[in-house]
């Protein structure tokens, strides 16, 4: 063999690693689009990826995720979704009403898959839930239409409140309005009186307290709120320096010193939303997946904060609660 044509032979052949590299798939992107901070989220994201593990991704080995936060400005979301799209992600990942509102307005054809507290039809986000149509489905995980059932629990454990305190972050309209138009339904049938106050921040949440005790409510009712559950440990602190019995939507919130939380198991619903990921980078069309609706309900008791507000927990809300901390 003559040297050049040997030379041409091993260039060829050290070349055959790079061409085959190079004809292997592109790894999958999901972006995940939210509307808090880094780091304020993190045991929700590990509960996301266990979703994605167990249709076989795992992040990365074979798929990214690319994350786009808000720093809760909710004026960003647009923008934010509007750079997912351009990147042409595979599937975009949201929480909320307003993030997956915020999504599905920036693409008609990229995958999305939400997390959201009430009725994604009502909403606008699918045409129903058995078949979702588009390029949108998800889980709802129905925090709001518990709050009547949130209110019965209250009024067990605290038989005589007449006066209820109702705290709604007004930066995220959807949720508020919901979470008020419920409110008013179920309090106008039992006789409850409510007392509306507005935090956004985490100084108008120490003002929202504040207020609160120059009125004295009976109770505390904290609106179900992605930012609220990125500031559960203040919220539960500050309800318990001032006495206050106080509801919350998750368990998280007893699990950080609240005293009662009834819902939906949020770890849970971001395990299933990982899950719908990785079936749609599978091949599966979000047009027919349905919206699934969350079956399993949550009463978490703090039994050591009952002691700290001098309250005993009745046995009827020990024997129903699925978790009563010690």
């Amino acid at each position: 063999m003559k040297r050049r044509e040997f030379i041409t032979l091993l260039g060829a052949a050290a070349a055959w690693p790079l061409a085959a590299r190079a004809q292997q798939p592109a790894m999958p992107v999901i972006g995940v689009l939210d509307a808090r901070s880094p780091g304020t989220t993190e045991s929700l994201l590990r509960a996301f990826r266990q979703g994605l593990k167990d249709t076989g991704y795992v992040e990365g080995e074979n798929v990214a995720l690319e994350y786009r936060w808000a720093d809760n400005e909710l004026d960003r979301l647009p923008g934010l979704a509007a750079e997912l799209a351009r990147r042409r992600v595979s599937v975009i990942a949201v929480s909320t009403p307003v993030v997956a509102l915020a999504a599905k307005a920036a693409t008609t054809t990229i995958p999305i898959v939400f997390l959201v507290n009430e009725d994604p039809v009502r909403l606008g986000l699918v045409a129903s839930l058995a078949r979702p149509g588009g390029n949108v489905t998800g889980i709802n995980i129905f925090a709001s239409e518990l709050t009547a059932k949130r209110l019965d629990l209250l009024r067990d454990l605290v038989p005589g409140a007449a006066r209820v305190g109702v705290l709604v972050n007004p930066a995220n309209a959807t949720s508020t309005e919901s979470t008020l138009r419920d409110m008013a339904a179920a309090t106008h049938t039992i006789g409850l009186q409510i007392k509306v106050l507005n935090a956004s921040t985490s100084l108008e949440i120490e003002a929202a307290f504040a207020s609160f005790m120059r009125e004295r409510p009976d109770a505390l009712f904290v609106g179900n709120d992605a930012y609220f559950y990125t500031r559960r440990v203040q919220l539960t602190h500050l309800a318990t320096r001032h006495t206050l019995v106080a509801t919350y939507s998750q368990r998280e919130f007893a699990e950080a010193g609240g005293l009662m939380s009834y819902g939906t198991s949020i770890m849970d619903a971001y395990r299933q939303i990982g899950v719908y990921a990785g079936r749609i980078l599978k091949g599966a069309k979000p047009a027919e997946l349905p919206v699934m609706q969350s079956t399993k309900f949550e009463l978490v008791i703090n039994l050591p904060t009952a002691r700290m507000l001098g309250l005993t927990v009745p046995d009827k809300l020990l024997v129903a609660a699925d978790e009563v901390i010690e």
